[in-house]
């Protein structure tokens, strides 16, 4: 406990699954958060679900609007008077369409919110964190991009993207302390993915979700905040520019087919 003591955070997609569960890790570990979503109602079940604090304010905004980051950003330092960390974990699936169905507008779309959306929070808080000497960027990319057959081309492009976000801006923050990274959830039971376990209940095969991968199972929200608690803390302090995949192991390899046991 207290490894983010004094510490403010931003997390947008908060009204749910991955954001909500980092939002009350961080909490719990001693930050300040401003919890952001597009979702009122979202945002609404997040505070519910969290013992009533003054550490947590609530926004709504769109992670593709400039204006709604800026004013995220502004509304950290107002409140609480600095800014530490930002969680860019917002994010949206788009389809599962393939080449010849994904139309340009949802192509665009997703990268708007998944990819533009990290961009403008990590420059939108940057110049605080350099003020400060020191400071944590996470962005949620996917396992889908880092290997194929994880996302249809919209949503694997928009992950990519955000790899390369990564990586490019922990070299555009070169000795300023502030450091940027990455995190590849694979196959997680959130909001986002809701569609995909509620079809595979309906047929009775939720149990096989995640069987191509080593661990045999789907991840749970808190295992991916556990990973930005670890990025956003001084337990990270010399991991930069990385993508980290948290995943049971499904980017070690090709899973087609279930290895012979014997």
């Amino acid at each position: 406990m207290g490894r983010l003591d004094g510490r403010v955070a931003i997390v947008t997609g908060a009204g749910s699954g991955i954001g909500r569960a980092t939002t009350r890790l961080f909490l719990q570990e001693g930050a300040s958060v401003v919890a952001a979503d597009i979702s009122a109602d979202g945002l609404s079940e997040t505070q519910t679900s969290i013992e009533p604090t003054d550490n947590l304010v609530v926004q709504t905004a769109d992670a593709g609007s400039e204006a709604d980051v800026t004013a995220l950003v502004d509304l950290a330092k107002s409140t609480f008077g600095q800014l530490n960390i930002v969680y860019a974990n917002a994010g949206i699936l788009g389809d599962s369409m393939g080449l010849a169905d994904t139309t340009p507008d949802v192509f665009m779309e997703v990268l708007r919110v998944n990819t533009l959306g990290a961009f403008l929070l990590a420059q939108k808080a940057a110049p605080s964190m350099i003020a400060a000497g020191k400071g944590s960027i996470i962005m949620t990319a996917s396992v889908a991009a880092l290997r194929s057959n994880a996302g249809g081309p919209a949503y694997a492009a928009s992950k990519a993207g955000i790899v390369s976000l990564a990586q490019t801006l922990s070299y555009q923050l070169y000795g300023t302390g502030v450091r940027v990274n990455a995190i590849c959830p694979g196959l997680i039971e959130t909001g986002m993915t809701k569609p995909i376990f509620d079809m595979a209940e309906a047929r009775g095969s939720k149990d096989k979700i995640g069987q191509l991968n080593p661990t045999r199972r789907y991840g749970h929200p808190d295992e991916i905040a556990g990973a930005a608690l670890f990025l956003a803390s001084d337990d990270s302090s010399y991991v930069n520019g990385q993508a980290l995949p948290v995943c049971g192991g499904l980017s070690a390899g090709h899973p087609f087919s279930i290895p012979n046991k014997s």
